[in-house]
């Protein structure tokens, strides 16, 4: 539990501080599209730093082992596909070299793997009470 508790502060920090960056420093130097691009990468790193956090919360609970396991798994791809997804465009857009972008959908496909674990953990819990 305390580790995605600490990644979803890193998650936090980091959505709160590039939101900021690029709105003060980046917005006026770039075109509307890569700025919109910015602020689809810091949405979902916010709602993924939140819903790891709520995650991370959870397994405080006292939860069968099975079902500790694939939260686990549902954490880390929720953490790796955020990263992947929204520091994908941010280094892109900062250092203007959208090829870098490529590995946006890996992230994103990651994130919805995360998502299906979350759902896989709460079925098979489901299913043993």
């Amino acid at each position: 539990m305390p580790v995605f508790v600490l990644l979803a502060g890193v998650l936090g920090l980091l959505s709160v501080g590039f939101g900021a960056f690029s709105e003060h420093a980046i917005r006026p130097n770039v075109d509307a599209e890569y700025f919109r691009y910015l602020m689809t990468a810091v949405r979902y790193n916010q709602v993924h730093a939140v819903a790891l956090l709520a995650l991370g919360l959870g397994l405080a609970a006292p939860l069968a082992s099975e079902t500790v396991g694939r939260l686990r798994i549902a954490g880390w791809l929720m953490f790796v596909g955020t990263v992947l997804f929204s520091v994908s465009i941010y280094v892109a857009v900062l250092l203007d070299v959208m090829a870098i972008t490529y590995i946006t959908p890996v992230g994103g496909t990651v994130l919805m793997f995360a998502w299906a674990a979350l759902i896989w953990a709460g079925w098979r819990a489901n299913q043993a009470a």
